[in-house]
């Protein structure tokens, strides 16, 4: 907002649903002018300054959730949007930070989240989209090599994608573009990294399987500048 990009942006693409990750915001701490038109809903974490989810839907939800169904989110990683003919859920999976210190809890966390989408996918067909702090496969990623093992890109992170795929979901950018290379959604705050494109996609529209062929595009705007990551779009018939 303070680099004047997200507005703009926010006006151009004209979303249906846009979901936001990593919101790092309080209640009270910002007044989004987005119009009547969108409904704004908030997932705050409880410690300040970190984590948080948003999503602004112009199609009024029939229930909002927030967490993985219990009720509890002291980090606001979640908000799920229940629809008439599906679900949409905004996620900013948990880091398992440079030491991997975090990694253990990062697992359980995968377990029950996949859990999550399965029993909603029970219901109705479910878009889940977000941060989910992993590159999938090494067409993900610019230095593969030099990076394995490192957060977000260890063999138990790719490994649980894997999983969750494997359960019933569709990475909606490779299905459309499964041989295509460097195209990233984020990328180190390092000098020149990001002019140098040296990035990796963490940033995922993920949908249930039989949705697959109502995907009409699938595309990652690296053109937009304004945060360490870009926007990821997806557009698909309901």
């Amino acid at each position: 907002m303070n680099k004047g990009a997200f507005l703009p942006y926010f006006e151009a693409v004209g979303a249906d649903v846009f979901c936001v990750q990593e919101t790092k915001l309080q209640q009270g701490q910002i007044e989004l002018p987005l119009g009547e038109e969108y409904q704004q809903i908030w997932n705050y974490a409880e410690r300040k300054g970190y984590s948080g989810t948003a999503a602004f839907t112009r199609i009024p939800p029939l229930d909002v959730r927030y967490g993985l169904g219990d009720g509890i989110d002291p980090e606001g990683r979640v908000i799920t949007l229940e629809f008439p003919s599906l679900y949409v859920v905004t996620v900013y999976t948990p880091n398992a930070k440079r030491d991997l210190s975090r990694l253990p809890y990062r697992l359980e966390w995968e377990d029950r989240f996949r859990a999550y989408l399965c029993a909603l996918d029970g219901e109705k067909p479910v878009i889940a989209c977000g941060d989910f702090n992993v590159a999938h496969q090494e067409i993900d990623i610019k230095n593969a090599k030099s990076n394995r093992g490192n957060s977000g890109f260890t063999d138990e992170e790719r490994a649980k994608m894997t999983e969750l795929l494997a359960a019933g979901f569709v990475d909606t950018f490779r299905a459309l573009h499964p041989d295509v290379t460097d195209k990233y959604t984020w990328w180190s705050n390092m000098p020149g990294v990001r002019e140098r494109n040296i990035g990796w996609r963490i940033d995922y529209f993920l949908v249930s399987h039989r949705l697959r062929d109502r995907i009409l595009e699938a595309r990652i705007d690296d053109h937009v500048p304004g945060s360490d990551h870009c926007p990821v779009v997806l557009e698909v018939e309901v």
